[in-house]
């Protein structure tokens, strides 16, 4: 199996760069006729959310679609696929910055009880901890 870098799937999304959103849209047209399967690292997910908010101001919305349609396809198996489902729904239903809550439901879905922080904002959230 291979796993893919974040920039692909950015590429992927976004189609800013026309070239290289066809070479991505060949390799998955390949690996589906191959019945082949990519791995998706909750990192790549993670950095992903980070690049669509920050240089591209896609919104919290567009961004979950993204996500959502991203883990229909059967041609990607993600890294705790059952946290980012969780955190996708979470997300929906609640203003918490999209970083701290996939990083909270991947610490959930790892066996942790709740992620110690500082951030006052991200601690309004069930699954963390303020640190005092």
């Amino acid at each position: 199996m291979k796993a893919l870098d974040t920039n692909v799937l950015v590429r992927f999304l976004v189609r800013d760069d026309e070239k290289q959103a066809e070479t991505v849209y060949r390799k998955f047209k390949q690996a589906e006729a191959n019945k082949e399967v990519l791995f998706v690292p909750v990192l790549v997910v993670l950095e992903t959310v980070w690049v669509l908010e920050s240089v591209y101001e896609v919104t919290r919305q567009e961004i979950l679609e993204s996500i959502d349609q991203l883990l229909l396809m059967p041609i990607l198996e993600f890294e705790v696929q059952s946290a980012i489902r969780s955190f996708v729904s979470s997300a929906r239903e609640n203003k918490v910055a999209l970083s701290d809550l996939l990083i909270a439901h991947s610490a959930k879905f790892s066996g942790c009880e709740s992620v110690i922080t500082f951030d006052k904002r991200a601690s309004a959230f069930g699954l963390f901890e303020l640190l005092k």
